[in-house]
Formats: C-alpha cells, structure tokens, sequence
C-alpha cells in the first residue's frame, strides 16, 4: 500500500507536469485512502504538497515567458487571503459532528470535506472531458466587470482551496483565458503561479492548529516534484488534449468512487 501510495504521490506532479493542473485533485484521496490520514489533515498536506511542487514549475515556465506575473498578483492575492483566513478560522469552527439524522447516522467533519471534494472532482471531471466551450474575447468585458470578476473567483477559488486542499487550476484556468485573454500556455504557467503561492501561503494557517509530519510531507512533496519534472518532458512528445481526455474520465471515476465510500 505504501509503495502505491507513493506512485500515486509520481502522478500529482505527472498530471501537474503535462496538464499544468489537475494533481491537487489527486493529493486528497491519495493522503486519506493510501497514507491513511483524516481528512481536516489531509487538506492542510495537500496545500503544502500542491503548492510546493507547482512552485518547482514556475521557474521553467517563467524562462519560457508563460506567466503573467501580474495578473497572478491580482487574482492570487484575494485567494491568498481568502485560503488564509479559510485555514485559520473557519475549518477550525466546523464541528466533529455536523448534522445527526433522525437514523442515527452522522455528518462528521471528513464526510463533509470528502463530499464536498468529490463534487469538485465530478465539476472538474466535466471541464476535462467536454471542454471549454468558446466565449466572448476577453476584451469585449468592460474593465470594471473584469477586474470585479477576477477578484470574486479569486475569493471562491481561495475558500474552496482552503476547505478542500484543492489547488483549483480547473477553475483559475478559464478564468484566466476567458476574462483576462492570456492564451493557454500563459493561463497555465500563471495559474500555476497562483496556486503555488496561495497553497503555501494557505498552509500557514494551519501550523498553529496541527502538528506536521514533515519527514512524510518533505518525501511525498520531493516524489510529485520528481513526477512534474518527468511530466514537464513528456507534454513537448504527447497529445495533452486526448490525455486530458483520459485523465478527466479517471478524476469521474474516482469522484463517484469518494461518494460511494463516504455514503456507504
């Protein structure tokens, strides 16, 4: 089991190498179901995991002129404070036990957050497998409905990357294509950017409230870095588009494999 656990650990940063997103939608599950860690922890690692091996990628990215350092400044720095504030005090005051039903069956803490989680994989899982549809250019957004727009997904990125450990490339990513007009490398490498940042930055709100394992953290980290290096190669020799194809269809099949377990 720990030696799957670590493959899987090679995927996160393979999926993040060739896709530029999609690892933080692996990180959870790996943690809970093969390291064995409860799931309000298992949020706090993946910031970590996620953050630090999308900021491994930033320099290769930054080389090759695909981010956009300041629109990462202006939609990262609501996420960061939203991510913040998500770790600090707001899953400190949900609850072990949120609703018990009149069955006498439980809501705990990790079902929700497992729950909550799986529903932005079967949300990501659509956008990798349909596609984005096209939209109005970029400039055809008034400025100030732009930068309005930009700060709110910026917020709801943010909350939802603190509550599920999720980097949120699925949502960065369109954000920044559609509203902003980056192309699609750009979008990638910045949104990368952005995650890095708000992931760490993020996982400070953790510290005061768990104790880490940083030998696990440090060794799981260094494996998906390994894998995003090894993936950064092989998407200049593959088809990303098929591949993200196939990776959408696994991300489903694990959202409804989360769902089955924490239900049943």
């Amino acid at each position: 089991m720990l030696i799957l656990a670590y493959l899987a650990s090679l995927l996160i940063g393979l999926s993040l190498g060739i896709l530029g997103g999609g690892g933080s939608i692996l990180t959870l599950p790996v943690l809970v179901y093969l390291f064995g860690i409860d799931a309000t922890m298992a949020t706090a690692y993946s910031l970590f995991i996620v953050g630090a091996t999308s900021l491994a990628s930033i320099i290769p990215k930054a080389r090759q002129g695909e981010v956009d350092f300041g629109t990462a400044l202006y939609f990262g720095a609501p996420a960061v404070v939203a991510v913040y504030m998500t770790r600090a005090f707001i899953v400190p005051m949900i609850p072990d036990e949120i609703v018990t039903f009149s069955s006498g069956h439980v809501l705990s803490r990790d079902t929700f957050l497992m729950l909550l989680f799986a529903t932005l994989m079967l949300l990501a899982a659509r956008g990798m497998i349909v596609g984005k549809k096209a939209a109005a250019p970029a400039t055809a957004i008034p400025l100030g409905k732009k930068v309005a727009i930009i700060l709110a997904e910026g917020i709801i990125v943010g909350v939802l990357t603190g509550l599920v450990g999720a980097g949120g490339g699925f949502l960065i990513i369109p954000a920044l294509v559609l509203v902003t007009g980056l192309d699609m490398k750009t979008a990638i490498g910045t949104s990368l950017t952005i995650i890095a940042f708000k992931s760490l930055l993020g996982f400070t709100g953790d510290l005061g409230h768990h104790t880490m394992d940083w030998n696990l953290l440090t060794l799981v980290t260094l494996v998906a870095i390994v894998g995003m290096v090894i993936g950064t190669f092989v998407s200049k020799k593959i088809d990303s588009h098929r591949l993200q194809k196939a990776f959408g269809w696994f991300v489903l099949i694990m959202g409804i494999f989360i769902v089955g377990k924490e239900l049943l």
